[in-house]
């Protein structure tokens, strides 16, 4: 829920109230039910509320706590407040509102920075101290809510988006040239901390920022998967992994459940959705809504997947909602889903997920989604070529890197892409402990780096830009520490994610566990033609385009002349690709 936005400055001015009031403007759309604003010697905090638990008033934000010094900022929701707050108030602790906030508050002050360790949930939190007059940051275990940070002159800037950054003013606005060989190679995935633009970095996920009065800061990580079985678990067959997840899983889709609101969800038709529903009738859900999204065919390539949804639906009974969007209705929406997004994002799913939760925004503030069980259980096709590789690195570049280095050369003009930075990442993080298996190293990757910053992303992205919550029970983190201790062999069984697939049999329809791998389809931004073709060559031959001079210009003739013919080793349009970055860019007035 809400979005959060603030500055802590270290030079003694009263900071900068037209920036604020920029960066709330920006904000605004993820909580359309509330505003506030604290303003106390070096710190100024705004909020946008999104009420989903504990709707009065008391749990307004800015929340302050006079008794404990505290001023706190938060989005998100901890799904174990209740719990957390009985042993708070067994400490002796009294609470004045019946939400999760004050329990984050109180328990920083119980516990310090240990605090988060006991949080399950999604969130990213800013808590300021009176008595130090220091700033704690803090965000989730799998980065499902974004923190952004920039420096301005005399203080730090932060958001729950970047550009509420922008609007408030960026003394750096220029190209990060490591960002960019990411975007364009590492599948547009730009890792934490970098961002596409030089002066704003985000707060990497499940790590802790501490900011002190005089403006040093320091940053410690606070959680990260090991893979691998625990002692004791070596000898586990599939039975035993299958049972172990379904239960994991029942556990992850009850905690996110808990709202004072009626929680819906978004049903693609594949396994991992239709698994939510399933559990979700299974422990009684009533009157359960749940919504889909279909697109014009293109070709051979179809545009919807409403024949496995409907499957779903008819099983259990639930209260559906399908869209279907006209090829005419893509076009005129596409500003509004660039505007969204916080960073350039080049998955055509966006455009589906942002028109899907304009319309489910009208039924419900909260839905459950199925994003995260493919690169926690093993479901991309990438994985099963790793079982037996004696070169992971090559062997996972090659299939998920969009360019290789000497078409990065030819594609990008700037200096400081010399080196191949993406592959070079992807060893570094292959060469870190804690993962012995090169599908174990790519599942950590991804899980940890791919996932947060593109579908993760994505799905907070356009459902925020709705006013509306989703939570994702496959990024819950005990059930990602599970899969984690999964041997690879059983994760990547039955063509992948065969663990959870079994499991998946005693909840729902064979025919969404064994049909062909879907997702959001959307031909019109792959195969590029007519008006769209037309926006994306109307972008790049811009005099905004040409100023900035990213891309070689035969380069940009050669994607132009021949759309279709440039399709990255994962199916996306490498036209849309530099398009949608200059899009991105000129929307954000850069």
């Amino acid at each position: 829920m809400c979005g959060l936005f603030g500055e802590i400055r270290f030079d003694g001015a009263s900071g900068n109230v037209d920036a604020l009031d920029h960066m709330g403007q920006v904000i605004a759309p993820r909580g359309p039910d509330g505003s506030g604003l604290y303003a106390q010697a070096n710190i100024r905090l705004g909020h946008r509320r999104l009420s989903i638990i504990d709707l009065s008033d008391s749990s307004q934000q800015p929340m302050v706590d006079p008794e404990l010094g505290l001023a706190i900022v938060f989005n998100g929701a901890i799904y174990n407040y209740r719990e957390l707050r009985g042993e708070l108030e067994g400490k002796g602790y009294r609470f004045f509102s019946e939400g999760d906030t004050e329990v984050i508050g109180k328990a920083f002050h119980a516990w310090g920075e240990n605090f988060v360790r006991r949080l399950n949930g999604m969130f990213a939190v800013a808590i300021w101290e009176r008595s130090t007059r220091s700033l704690t940051l803090v965000r989730d275990r799998l980065g499902i809510k974004p923190l952004y940070v920039a420096e301005a002159k005399g203080a730090i800037r932060f958001a729950s988006t970047l550009p509420a950054l922008l609007a408030a003013g960026v003394d750096d606005t220029s190209i990060d040239p490591v960002a960019l060989h990411h975007y364009m190679s590492f599948h547009s995935v730009v890792p934490a901390p970098r961002t596409i633009i030089n002066g704003v970095r985000k707060v990497p996920p499940a790590t802790v920022m501490r900011i002190d009065a005089d403006g040093t800061t320091r940053s410690s990580r606070y959680w990260a998967p090991t893979y691998g079985p625990r002692d004791g678990e070596e000898k586990f067959e599939a039975p035993e992994w299958e049972e172990l997840t379904l239960e994991t899983l029942r556990t992850a889709v009850r905690r996110r459940l808990v709202a004072d609101v009626p929680v819906g969800v978004l049903l693609s038709g594949g396994l991992d959705s239709s698994l939510i529903v399933g559990l979700l009738a299974e422990q009684g859900a009533h009157d359960l809504q749940t919504f889909s999204i279909g697109f014009e065919s293109v070709g051979e390539e179809k545009g919807d997947e409403f024949h496995y949804s409907d499957i779903v639906v008819q099983r259990f009974g639930t209260r559906h909602h399908k869209l279907f969007v006209d090829t005419e209705r893509v076009l005129p929406e596409l500003p509004g889903c660039i505007a969204a997004m916080s960073e350039p994002m080049v998955s055509h799913d966006n455009i589906g997920f942002y028109l899907l939760s304009q319309k489910v925004s009208q039924h419900v503030k909260v839905v459950q989604s199925g994003q995260g069980a493919d690169e926690v259980f093993g479901g991309y096709h990438w994985y099963p070529p790793l079982m037996e590789s004696r070169d992971p690195v090559t062997d996972y570049a090659r299939v998920f890197c969009d360019r290789d280095q000497a078409e990065m050369q030819s594609a990008v003009t700037m200096a400081g892409l010399e080196r191949d930075h993406s592959r070079a990442f992807i060893a570094e993080y292959f060469a870190e402990p804690g993962a012995d298996h090169a599908v174990d190293k790519a599942l950590r990757l991804d899980t940890t780096v791919m996932l947060v910053e593109d579908p993760v992303k994505r799905v907070d992205n356009m459902t925020m830009a709705w006013g509306l919550e989703a939570r994702v029970p496959f990024l819950d983190h005990e059930l990602v520490e599970l899969a984690a201790r999964i041997p690879p062999r059983f994760k990547l069984a039955s063509g992948g994610k065969g663990v959870l697939k079994d499991a998946a049999r005693k909840v729902v329809p064979a025919e969404v566990i064994d049909r062909p791998k879907g997702y959001f389809p959307v031909p019109a931004l792959k195969y590029l033609r007519g008006p769209y073709l037309q926006m994306v060559r109307d972008a790049l031959d811009s005099e905004a385009a040409r100023s900035r001079g990213l891309f070689d210009r035969w380069y940009v003739e050669q994607l132009l002349a021949e759309p279709e013919a440039h399709i990255t080793p994962l199916g996306g349009s490498k036209l849309w690709q530099i398009g949608l970055l200059e899009l991105w860019l000129q929307q954000n007035g850069l």
